[in-house]
């Protein structure tokens, strides 16, 4: 160890003993008096609160402009198309209600007939049609068949309205027949009560060619 280390050494070691020594002589006997020295009080003064700032003023009225609603603006937008969904219900059966038949009532008589009843009687051969009476087209083309002709005899014997109630498949035969009647017919008309009446009958003519 050099010698200016051990100088510094003995120094401190010095000064440590001398700090030992008057803090063991000195400094302890000044703490014990400072320790039991009376204790003084101290008036200690309250502090005064600072004054209480006085209120805002109350707000001024301000004067709130009129509400003007915001122009309307139409916005045109294209739908969607609907969604459709197609669902079958099937409904639970209902008790169908029978409501009782209502009783029968017998159809009203008919009136009982106040005089005897005449039907109409042909005139000569009025009522006949023969193969003289073909139409000529149909004579030329063969037609054959049998029309059944409902007619309507008036009170004057003669033949107001005529239908084809059977057709014998060839037009021209089935016109030419209630051509006829209505031509040539004649009846005496039936009676009833001793007053000439209209009757509805049906006649049958076999359209037939026999000489070619």
């Amino acid at each position: 160890m050099s010698r200016g280390k051990m100088i510094g050494l003995g120094v401190a070691v010095f000064v440590h003993i001398l700090l030992g020594y008057a803090f063991i002589s000195g400094l302890a006997l000044k703490a014990i008096k400072h320790i039991t020295e009376p204790i003084k009080t101290v008036n200690v003064k309250e502090v005064e609160k600072p004054p209480e700032e006085p209120p805002p003023p109350p707000p001024k009225d301000v004067e709130i402009p009129p509400f003007v609603p915001p122009p309307e603006v139409t916005v045109e937008t294209t739908a969607p198309p609907p969604i459709t969904t197609q669902s079958t219900v099937v409904p639970p059966p209902q008790p169908q209600y029978v409501p009782p038949a209502p009783p029968a009532v017998a159809p009203p008589a008919p009136p009982a007939p106040t005089g005897p009843t005449q039907r109409a009687v042909g005139i000569g051969n009025s009522t006949s049609i023969s193969e003289d009476d073909y139409p000529q087209a149909s004579l030329r083309a063969e037609e054959q068949g049998r029309t059944v002709i409902s007619f309507t005899i008036n009170p004057q014997g003669r033949v107001d309205t005529c239908t084809v109630t059977t057709s014998s498949g060839f037009p021209k035969l089935d016109d030419r027949t209630c051509e006829l009647a209505k031509k040539r017919f004649r009846f005496k008309p039936a009676l009833q009560n001793g007053q000439p009446v209209a009757e509805t009958r049906s006649q049958s003519v076999k359209w037939q060619i026999t000489t070619k």
